[in-house]
């Protein structure tokens, strides 16, 4: 997997600053700002966090705990395009591995990677919910069935 430095340009940097200013002092306002961070950035590497903790008065510790809680919070980069394979039963025995596999080689990544250029994270889940689609995988929140491995890298790269 490509592993990637933790970045954040000084325009990303005068964004946080920006976002931290306005919730300063505000009770409950580190999620919030942690969300708007996130968006800027696209994930909380240990940098953004201690920019934040220090635009709140807080702790860096106070700033990892909450993002290490939610998983909503990420702390390595993503793609602009999340790909979800479903791995669950149904999927699997219709051919979920061969699909997931397929997306590896053809994305250059690994599951739980991102996309040297960030468009694609790759992940794998145990259940999308849609077993009567099998095998399905969903593209940010567009959910995709009964694929097989080449339909399924068609639609990924129309997401570019």
């Amino acid at each position: 997997m490509h592993r990637m430095v933790d970045i954040v340009s000084s325009e990303e940097l005068k964004k946080i600053d920006h976002i931290t200013a306005k919730y300063k002092g505000k009770h409950g306002s580190l999620i919030p700002a942690l969300k708007e961070s996130q968006d800027v950035c696209g994930y909380l590497p240990r940098q953004v966090q201690r920019r934040i903790a220090e635009g709140l008065n807080l702790s860096p510790s106070q700033v990892y705990g909450v993002v290490s809680f939610y998983a909503f919070f990420t702390t390595v980069p993503r793609g602009k395009h999340i790909v979800r394979v479903c791995l669950g039963t149904a999927c699997y025995v219709k051919g979920a591995k061969e699909i997931l596999d397929n997306l590896q080689r053809e994305l250059h990544v690994e599951v739980g990677g991102v996309t040297r250029d960030r468009q694609y994270s790759l992940e794998s889940v145990r259940c999308l919910g849609a077993c009567g689609l099998a095998p399905v995988m969903t593209v940010g929140h567009d959910t995709h069935g009964m694929l097989d491995p080449r339909r399924a890298i068609e639609i990924v790269r129309s997401y570019t």
